[in-house]
């Protein structure tokens, strides 16, 4: 177990990241040029606002793997303090498997969507839709991955002002 979480963490989740951060710098940099063509140039590009859009749709998608692997999501905390430690176990479990079913429903949407707009094209950029809308089932399929490696890591939990959540 230790030797596929070793990999996923070396491999798949910092390549992910890698891409991840690739795709936001180039939604910046997409969108300063825009800026620049439109208002110093007087020539606004067509092509910058959709690279922007779904550069942004990616980075998002797969950035939400990541937060999930390192346990950066938000959450309320409240409920498992005010439960025993056996209740937090099965508090943790129905989490879980809740995220889970949420995560495969959007996979499963994600890849319904992504079929349904294949013969579409976006105008400025003359590519199919479906590479945008690809990214929801992908970047859900990773998220699973990071939850279930946080969960089979088993971290110590948070400590926020000498109390433990």
């Amino acid at each position: 177990m230790k030797a596929l979480l070793s990999f996923l963490d070396k491999g798949v989740f910092r390549l992910v990241s890698w891409v991840t951060q690739l795709l936001l710098l180039s939604a910046v940099a997409a969108a300063f040029y825009q800026v620049v063509a439109r208002f110093v140039l007087q020539s606004p590009a067509d092509w910058s606002e959709a690279w922007s859009r779904a550069a942004l749709i990616w980075t998002v998608m797969l950035g939400l793997c990541l937060a999930l692997r390192q346990g950066a999501m938000l959450s309320v905390d409240v409920v498992r303090l005010w439960v025993g430690t056996r209740t937090q176990q099965w508090l943790d479990v129905a989490v879980l498997f809740s995220c889970l079913a949420f995560f495969g429903l959007l996979t499963w949407v994600g890849i319904q969507m992504t079929w349904r707009v294949r013969f579409q094209t976006m105008p400025s950029l003359e590519w199919s839709i479906s590479w945008v809308y690809i990214a929801i089932p992908i970047g859900a399929v990773l998220a699973m991955l990071g939850l279930l490696a946080r969960w089979v890591e088993k971290p110590a939990p948070a400590v926020v002002d000498n109390t433990q959540l």
